[in-house]
């Protein structure tokens, strides 16, 4: 029996070899390709319609198409990385919302995605561990979302670093709050059926459909336009904490744990 379980765990692999071939192949044009990104987006989109179509809400989730949260807008949305992917088909249609979407290339579909929602995309990365020293690209960002909370648009980011420490909010969406003055709505999303992405570092969650859905929104962060850096810090931390534990209540409304 032995040899035969070599045999086979040899052979698996190579098995495999011919698709990931064909998939390099194929890789680089479709990612140089208009047509085939827009496509591959719109599919995107209608799955996610259909995963919120087949979740009914959970007792006690959040209803954020009523007037409940109005007086906290224009507002900040933040999410956790891999626990967002929904957000975009859980956001009322017809209020205007401005997403910070990340530069790199891979996150370009999630660009086009969130436009299918009528979303503006703005690309840069925000969630940076010290606030004074934001790359050209994440300030640019910055700048733009402030502009888009003046005009009186909600406006989403992710709160964690990416590729930092999961679940720990960085001081661009603090130093946000601090530059507007509005506030910073933590927000979580899940639903009782989904697939985690073990392996990826922030643990990235697939929504399936047939279930139960659940949105909290947690405690609000207010951060004084004079906040010091040990003020900043102290609402880096209460992000962090509000967002967490918006996050395990939407688990335990649809009665499942992490």
């Amino acid at each position: 029996m032995a040899p035969s379980r070599a045999k086979n765990s040899v052979t698996g692999p190579k098995r495999n070899r011919p698709l990931k071939k064909a998939w390099r192949t194929i890789r680089q044009p479709l990612a140089e390709s208009r047509f085939a990104k827009g496509a591959i987006a719109s599919l995107f989109a209608q799955v996610l319609r259909f995963i919120r179509l087949t979740n009914l809400p959970a007792k006690g989730s959040a209803s954020i198409s009523g007037g409940e949260y109005k007086t906290l807008e224009p507002g900040i949305i933040a999410l956790w990385h891999g626990q967002h992917i929904l957000a975009p088909v859980f956001y009322p249609k017809g209020r205007p919302l401005v997403a910070m979407v990340s530069r790199s290339a891979d996150a370009e579909l999630n660009a086009l995605v969130v436009e299918k929602f009528g979303i503006e995309a703005v690309r840069g990365s925000g969630g940076r561990d010290n606030a004074r020293h934001l790359d050209k690209g994440g300030a640019k960002a910055l700048i733009a979302l402030k502009k888009a909370l003046v005009a009186g648009k909600n406006v989403a980011m992710i709160a964690d670093i990416p590729h930092g420490t999961p679940r720990d909010a960085g001081l661009g969406i603090v130093l946000l709050a601090r530059l507007s003055g509005r506030p910073i709505l933590p927000t979580a999303i899940t639903t009782s059926r989904r697939k985690v992405l073990e392996r990826s570092w922030d643990k990235t969650t697939i929504n399936l459909p047939f279930g139960r859905s659940s949105v909290v929104v947690g405690e609000p962060v207010f951060v004084p336009n004079d906040a010091d850096e040990a003020e900043m810090e102290r609402k880096r931390q209460e992000v962090t904490d509000s967002l967490n534990a918006a996050t395990a209540k939407a688990y335990q409304l649809v009665g499942s744990a992490e």
